[in-house]
């Protein structure tokens, strides 16, 4: 089965996760509630419009998309560690090349200390 084929059931799985049936799924995003059920079944495709409020309702519509879970990057990272990561992604290859280096060669030590 293709990632796209399971588009509805990963649909359904939200919605129930979110706790609503299929009227009031469908009343939250802006649809019938025919419309959601064909969309839950497959027999319709998602568009634009629908997809944009599943993500400003909290739907994860990655997931929905694709089968992954969004994470979002600040989930991920501290403010520190962004402003690294663009300033990193900033600066020419064989700098980022020495930085890598220097982390490695860092780690490295810190991992020696502990043991």
């Amino acid at each position: 089965m293709l990632i796209a084929d399971r588009v509805g059931e990963r649909l359904r799985e939200e919605r129930e996760r979110l706790g609503l049936n299929q009227t009031e799924f469908g009343v939250l995003l802006g649809v019938s509630r025919g419309t959601q059920k064909n969309y839950e079944l497959g027999a319709s495709s998602l568009d634009l419009r629908y997809v944009t409020a599943l993500e400003e309702k909290g739907v994860d519509a990655a997931y929905v998309l694709t089968g992954r879970h969004a994470t979002p990057l600040g989930q991920l990272f501290s403010p520190s560690e962004e402003q690294m990561i663009m300033q990193f992604r900033s600066i020419p290859d064989d700098d980022q090349k020495a930085i890598r280096r220097f982390l490695e060669a860092m780690a490295d030590d810190a991992a020696r200390q502990r043991s």
